[in-house]
């Protein structure tokens, strides 16, 4: 179709009006905010004066930067292995975590995506996930719902910022909000986020470097053009350092400066008793570090009565964008906004994709955790390194340097193909050569030649099984909110260790899913540092470390692992009267018994 020129928005010389490629286009339309700033949206719509069904995001990624141009590994990795995420689309309208408006117009939706405050196009200060942040979301919301193009009923979908802040926004529940879509996001800002087990997470410092600062709004021509339009994605001003600094949060050091889960975090995590809104939770199994627990407790602990949960494998963007991923949304919006009496009447409330060895095989769940889950308990042999069907009821203890490889303790080879599917925890007792320490834990399978089964995660390509995380200071638990096979800690206050004492402590271990074939092995490792793979699997365009295991989500701050009380000696005890063990959820076949 020949691209037109519909109205140039003379009152408005940063608006235009386009028909191009079987689409109404409004580019940079002005979004007003109850505090007279302005958020800056591209609007993507069928032709003519009907009204749509909206869908929104919001979020600080420069909505005129490409996503081949923005972040080029990602989109080159997907589109080389699932030819259906570019088919039938010219692709110049692709943008990184949000929906193809080309597979989304014509299928009768108006698509926005607004650049949050202080991001691409849209001036102000940049304040991640903060109140002020969250309600500008619910005013693009309200904006969008009362419009001329609108239908009332505005969705929300896209992939982790776009998916976080999705359960933060429903919380303040805006009338217009009918429906969403959380693909990978993450919830809790301290728990999923800033601070595993209590352990800060250097992921945000250098994202913000790295994603953030290289789009914000006034970087002018140092920042890229829109390969539509030709024009400069962050905005027509040329702001100087000192200007655009003091525009934006000094996130990472924000973060490091509240290590407990106190106001600071509680005001940018969800208030699961606010979310009603219909929505369905799209969790990753490799996303060990963000992309994981989020989606499993808001389908857990939201209000909300119609809710769906669920989980795939693979990169972190792919299955938002492949024909499994895409048509599974079509189907739950078509449901809610647009009231189409469609298959997902029958959709199950949970949807599986479980990992195998080397491929994932469907099924479907009533509930989550799977009901039928047997919580099985593999024994810490501390001494001889094993996993064990029964305690062995003797005193015994293990150390470990901090900074070294830990201890691992491996099961018998399984006698018959073995499934686990869901969350995991540890329980033992410990002690310190120093006032405090951290515990990563690792769960890992092992091969019958002793060869380590590694997963494509969310970013790094050879995650293992499952991780978890714990600061042994930050050890006393929830009691309400805490579940055997889900331990939850209040993060409210350090309990220090004195000289020689021991503690019970009580590590989460993130939900995951691996069959594990008969002959394998599984295996639980204990160290003081992050988990590092063999092999290596270098670098991606947009994250600063080298990938080897963990992906971008590593816990090696040195200001808050201060030698020497996070470099020394740890030491794992069990005996008769405190065993040490792993929980773990295997899944009998649905036709057992």
């Amino acid at each position: 179709m020949t691209n037109t020129t519909v109205q140039d928005a003379a009152a408005d010389p940063l608006m235009r009006v386009e028909i191009r490629d079987g689409m109404e286009v409004h580019w940079n339309v002005p979004i007003p905010m109850d505090d007279a700033a302005v958020l800056r949206a591209d609007i993507f719509r069928p032709v003519g004066q009907d009204r749509h069904p909206v869908l929104l995001t919001h979020g600080p990624y420069a909505k005129g930067l490409s996503f081949q141009e923005g972040y080029p590994s990602a989109w080159n990795i997907m589109a080389e292995n699932h030819p259906d995420v570019t088919a039938n689309s010219s692709n110049k309208y692709q943008n990184w975590e949000v929906v193809d408006p080309e597979k989304w117009v014509p299928e009768g939706y108006a698509v926005v995506r607004v650049d949050s405050r202080g991001c691409g196009a849209s001036p102000g200060y940049i304040d991640h996930f903060s109140p002020r942040e969250t309600r500008d979301f619910y005013e693009c919301i309200e904006w969008a719902g009362v419009q001329d193009w609108s239908n009332g009923k505005v969705g929300l979908n896209g992939v982790s910022y776009f998916g976080i802040n999705q359960w933060q926004v429903a919380s303040l529940q805006p009338p217009h909000l009918a429906a969403m879509c959380i693909w990978e996001g993450a919830t809790d800002f301290y728990r999923d986020m800033t601070h595993h087990g209590g352990i800060l997470s250097t992921f945000w410092a250098n994202w913000s470097d790295m994603q953030v600062k290289t789009v914000q709004y006034g970087i002018g021509e140092i920042g890229k053009r829109n390969p539509v339009t030709g024009e400069l994605v962050c905005g027509p001003e040329s702001l100087d350092e000192e200007t655009l600094a003091k525009n934006r949060c000094q996130f990472g050091d924000e973060i490091r400066s509240h290590p407990l889960d106190d106001e600071y975090h509680k005001a940018r995590s969800p208030d699961w008793s606010k979310i009603n809104v219909p929505f369905l939770s799209a969790a990753n199994w490799g996303g060990q570090g963000l992309h994981t627990r989020g989606n499993f407790e808001g389908f857990m602990r939201a209000a909300s009565k119609d809710k769906w949960l669920e989980a795939h494998g693979l990169e972190h963007w792919t299955h938002f964008y492949t024909d499994y991923g895409r048509e599974l949304q079509l189907a739950f919006f078509d449901r809610f906004l647009k009231g189409e009496d469609n298959r997902w009447a029958d959709e199950p409330a949970v949807r599986l994709q479980v990992r195998k060895i080397d491929s994932f095989e469907g099924r479907e769940e009533s509930n989550w955790p799977i009901p039928r889950t047997k919580w099985t308990k593999l024994h810490f042999d501390l001494v001889n390194g094993r996993l064990l069907d029964a305690p062995k009821g003797v005193d015994e203890e293990v150390s470990f340097d901090a900074e070294g490889d830990g201890i691992t303790m491996l099961s018998a080879p399984m006698r018959e193909e073995t499934e686990i599917t869901g969350p995991s925890a540890l329980k033992m007792v410990v002690s310190s050569s120093t006032d405090d320490a951290d515990l990563f834990a690792v769960l890992r399978v092992f091969s019958p030649d002793m060869k380590e089964v590694v997963y494509q995660g969310a970013i790094d390509p050879h995650t293992p099984v499952g991780q978890g995380w714990l600061r042994v200071s930050h050890r006393k638990l929830d009691e309400e909110l805490s579940r055997p096979y889900r331990p939850y800690h209040a993060h409210d206050e350090e309990q220090f260790l004195a000289d020689g004492e021991k503690v019970p402590v009580d590590v989460e271990i993130w939900p995951t899913s691996v069959v594990v074939p008969a002959g394998y092995r599984i295996a639980v490792t204990i160290r003081g540092r992050d988990y590092e793979n063999v092999k290596s699997g270098g670098f991606l365009s947009n994250f600063k470390n080298e990938l080897r295991g963990c992906g971008p989500f590593l816990h090696n701050d040195p200001e808050v692992r201060p030698a020497p009380r996070y470099v020394g000696r740890t030491t794992i005890h069990s005996g008769a009267q405190a065993g040490a063990y792993v929980l773990l959820p295997v899944i009998p076949p649905k036709d057992a018994g």
